[in-house]
């Protein structure tokens, strides 16, 4: 099953960490969606990724596809909080080149606004972008997105060594 990664997942090492069934396909995009950091997260209530819907085809949300087995969408419907924040829809992406593919994705239920990323999370998602080679404009967007410390320092620092 082909999954459309925008977010965290994005950064290889971390979804296979999650799954490991995951082979990468490569960068893809959703046009008519913008990039914003207002999911509620279930687990410590920052802000994490969502592909917003707009409708305005000049908005995009570049991502990565993976293909993963069924089970390991399974697992990480679990691990995304399918039903608790996020609901996993099956949407065209696009491919450059290769034309239009249907992958799951994850798009928000529980957003607010005013929630920005921890750094750390912020830190995932860049890795993934440049990992990728997504375009220069759309790295510099998420890094002008603002991002706030985690005061958790256990989990910071569990976080911060998962990038290295």
């Amino acid at each position: 099953m082909l999954y459309f990664a925008y977010g965290s997942n994005m950064f290889t090492p971390r979804l296979k960490a999650r799954i490991a069934s995951a082979n990468l396909i490569g960068p893809g995009c959703l046009p008519g969606y913008r990039l914003v950091f207002h999911k509620v997260s279930i687990r410590d209530g920052s802000g994490k990724c969502n592909a917003s819907f707009t409708g305005d085809q000049s908005d995009v949300v570049f991502g990565v596809l993976y293909d993963v087995s069924e089970a390991d969408i399974m697992t990480l419907n679990e691990i995304e909080g399918v039903g608790q924040g996020y609901d996993a829809k099956i949407l065209p992406i696009k491919r450059e080149n290769e034309g239009l593919v249907k992958a799951q994705t994850y798009i928000a239920t529980s957003i607010d606004a005013r929630l920005k990323p921890f750094h750390w999370y912020k830190e995932h998602v860049l890795r993934g972008a440049n990992e990728h080679d997504l375009p220069r404009e759309y790295i510099e967007y998420i890094k002008s997105v603002e991002a706030i410390i985690d005061t958790d320092s256990e989990r910071t620092a569990r976080e911060l060594a998962d990038i290295c």
